[in-house]
């Protein structure tokens, strides 16, 4: 009769502590669980995200690549207009000077029909002497 009842209150009182430090633990155990698990979710969205924008630039990458072949396209293009563009400067100027002389000439001819008018009526009805 000398056998230790496991009922003993202090007993009782560690295998509560125990028992609550074991569910505190176990929750703290979940609520970190938890949260490095949110964050590896969040760095998964990120890489995720990242990729997408890495895609995204790189089509944006192939457009301007794209676009500076063409430009240097156009430049060629244009560099070889330039001659014509030169021929075209070159033929106003001297449209620009044909137009001078034609007007100096239609200015002299309008004299010279004056002056065979007056000439002709002259002749026609001579002046009185």
């Amino acid at each position: 009769m000398d056998t230790v009842k496991n009922d003993d209150p202090q007993d009782q009182k560690r295998d509560e502590l125990a028992e609550s430090l074991n569910d505190l633990f176990s929750s703290i155990s979940a609520m970190v669980k938890s949260e490095l698990q949110g964050t590896n979710n969040h760095l998964e969205l990120l890489e995720k995200m990242n990729v997408r924008v890495a895609e995204e630039y790189k089509g944006f990458g192939d457009l301007a690549s794209g676009l500076t072949v063409f430009m240097e396209q156009l430049k060629c293009k244009s560099d070889s207009f330039n001659e014509y563009v030169e021929q075209i400067d070159a033929i106003e100027k001297q449209v620009t000077e044909f137009e001078a002389v034609v007007s100096m000439l239609d200015k002299y001819t309008a004299l010279l029909e004056s002056r065979v008018q007056s000439a002709y009526q002259t002749k026609i009805h001579p002046p009185p002497n």
